[in-house]
């Protein structure tokens, strides 16, 4: 998994980027009988699409050494998603009806019968069993054990440039088990490369803004620069605070209060307590009280050079402030994961269901579509369905590189925010004016040209697509029940006659160039440590907003959970609670002025000057009602009151 907090430090977004599935493995549903032996039960999806005849490099050596993960079914899958689906949706009798976490692993969980099985199963095969939970029992062992238990062959693969091991076919389980194993993970190696530091790296280089700035949207017009779109246009901001925000989305009187929200990511900053209070001290947030802001941490990190741990300490940093700078009574867990990969991520997500450390959870990492395979899409769908039954509602950034074309060549959306079981949060370019009034917003989709050597133009105007809110059709995930009658047939259709979810479902401001002002501990270039701020943005920024926004409806309900929301936010589709958004709102072209230091940090290097076009997302477009950029828009004034009567 990787972050997908946009950078933009030096022209680089770094983008979200995980994985997906629809039909009987999301569900639950009990796997097919291998048509070739009738005594087992096939996984299915555990051979990967990449793991061809053409691709096939011959066997795996037997006493090459794997570690996998059996993920359990439970003792009722299907009831597991049905009940899930029931107590999110308005209009059923069992809306609201949620089950503590004890409940929910009594009622759905597997038993210590079904454990005891699965366990002798591996043992029997010659697998050592390093880890058993209540989601998954742990083995390892070589790849002889592991044909013999899985009932297939491990071959080498070619994976464009690399070699990568995998099932000949898919996996299988004894049939005696009776449906008890859901997956296994981990039987193929991509893109698992092994590297480990137990000590986390100091905060990464600095980074910030060169300015001139609006302090509001169109407060400072760049008069000297070359018109765009016809008109002067403005400098983009020095990045919007809370009370901006708070203002643009409806806050009202609401804070947050009373309501817990939990923040997962990898690793941890190390000083991310200090930079909280800094940053609200700095800006006009409240203070964080004693114990409002806490952390669940791993005893070890993991791959924190292939994970460019220090990268993450920014993406903390963001989510944290921005769900404290729009919901500012909000009690804040971070939950930091011991790596960026899905297995940890998994964990760290298990652990805010298992103990129910939050009803609202944001979280800002992904990876595309592509890279998904079934097998995980099975392990994160039972996370987010065990949240659903308890009233917890997973938030995720849609991603920062549009359609994904530019950035892999293929039209594709972003994993696990395509799961039918989270809200997906796209991306907006806001403009808040004077007196903290909401303007307008477009789509988020960035052009970019630069300044032409004699200052008279604009090279190429309006330039390359940089970056954009992450959006799209699945080709993975069936539409779910609470999308049909509001996309767009046209939409729901693009991958297969029978529809597919479409992401993203709710939105909010994500353009770095109209971004939000975060504050962090960076390392200088004389190596010494400081404190700074600097605008940043992406649906990094998007999805712990929307977790504020939601955290503030949720007191305005008196508390009670909201749960997952989508079948709430698309029984609203088309009312007052929404900011219909589109890209053309002003019926002109809309552009800033961005100046950016060449070295990051100071003016020693120079100066870079650019234009920046807003609401061209790639191939995909903001247009009235629902779309693929922002869903079916952003939160307005209504939207936090409108819960109250549910």
């Amino acid at each position: 998994m990787r972050s997908n907090r946009a950078k933009f430090r030096a022209g680089v977004s770094m983008a979200a980027t995980l994985p997906m599935l629809a039909g009987a493995l999301a569900l639950g549903i009990p796997a097919a009988h291998a048509a070739d032996n009738p005594n087992r039960d096939s996984l299915a999806g555990t051979k990967p699409a990449w793991a061809t005849a053409k691709a096939d490099k011959g066997a795996t050596s037997d006493s090459a050494q794997v570690s996998a993960r059996v993920y359990l079914a439970g003792k009722d899958a299907a009831g597991l998603a049905a009940y899930a689906k029931a107590v999110s949706d308005p209009a059923s009798a069992s809306y609201g009806k949620y089950l503590s976490a004890k409940q929910a692993q009594q009622r759905f969980g597997a038993t210590a019968a079904q454990v005891a099985a699965v366990k002798s199963w591996l043992t029997s095969a010659g697998l050592k069993v390093t880890d058993v939970t209540e989601h998954y029992v742990a083995v390892s062992g070589d790849v002889a054990a592991v044909e013999k238990a899985f009932g297939t062959q491990l071959h080498n693969y070619t994976k464009g440039s690399k070699t990568y091991r995998a099932p000949a076919k898919a996996a299988s389980a004894p049939a005696g088990l009776d449906g008890a194993v859901l997956t296994v993970t981990g039987l193929d190696n991509a893109p698992h490369k092994s590297s480990s530091k137990d000590q986390l790296p100091p905060p990464d280089a600095v980074f910030k803004n060169a300015g001139p700035f609006s302090s509001y949207y169109g407060s400072n017009t760049a008069s000297t620069l070359p018109d765009a779109y016809g008109t002067k246009i403005p400098y983009a901001i020095k990045g919007y605070t809370g009370r901006q925000l708070r203002a643009a989305y409806g806050a009202g009187t609401y804070t947050g209060k009373g309501v817990r929200v939990a923040i997962t990511d990898a690793y941890a900053s190390p000083t991310i307590a200090f930079d909280a209070a800094t940053y609200a001290k700095k800006n006009g947030d409240a203070a964080y009280a004693s114990g409002q802001l806490k952390q669940v941490l791993p005893k070890n990190y993991t791959k924190t050079e292939e994970c460019g741990a220090a990268g993450w300490y920014g993406e903390e940093t963001l989510d944290v402030e921005a769900v404290h700078a729009v919901a500012p009574d909000a009690n804040i867990t971070y939950v930091g994961a011991a790596s960026c990969y899905d297995d940890d991520l998994i964990d760290s997500l298990s652990k805010v269901v298992d103990n129910h450390l939050a009803d609202l959870v944001s979280n800002s990492w992904g990876d595309i579509e592509a890279n998904q395979t079934p097998d995980l899409a099975a392990a994160y769908d039972q996370v987010f369905q065990f949240g659903a039954v308890e009233g917890i509602g997973f938030y995720f950034s849609s991603g920062d590189n549009g359609d994904e074309v530019a950035n892999t060549g293929t039209k594709q959306v972003d994993v696990p925010t395509s799961s039918a079981w989270v809200t997906s949060v796209g991306g907006t370019s806001l403009a808040v004016g004077k007196g903290d009034k909401y303007l307008w917003e477009t789509g988020w989709g960035t052009e970019k040209a630069t300044l032409s050597a004699d200052g008279k133009s604009w090279t190429d105007f309006p330039g390359a697509f940089t970056s954009g809110a992450g959006g799209g059709t699945s080709k993975t995930v069936a539409e779910p029940f609470y999308q049909k009658g509001v996309v767009p047939n046209a939409l729901a259709t693009a991958n297969s006659a029978a529809g597919n979810r479409v992401v993203p479902d709710i939105s909010a401001i994500a353009d770095p160039n109209t971004g939000f002002l975060v504050g962090q501990t960076q390392t200088l270039p004389d190596g010494s440590q400081q404190y700074s701020e600097y605008r940043i943005g992406g649906t990094s920024l998007a999805s712990p907003v929307i977790a504020a926004v939601q955290a503030l409806a949720q007191q305005a309900r008196g508390g009670r959970p909201i749960g997952f929301a989508n079948p709430s936010i698309y029984a609203k589709y088309g009312s007052k609670a929404f900011h219909d958004v589109t890209d053309n709102p002003t019926g002109s072209g809309l552009a800033v002025a961005r100046v950016d230091f060449a070295n990051s940090y100071d003016a020693t290097d120079g100066l870079l000057t650019s234009v920046r076009s807003l609401g061209k997302d790639s191939s995909l477009s903001a247009v009235k009602g629902y779309d693929d950029v922002t869903g079916v828009g952003t939160p307005a004034n209504g939207y936090v009151e409108s819960f109250r009567s549910h």
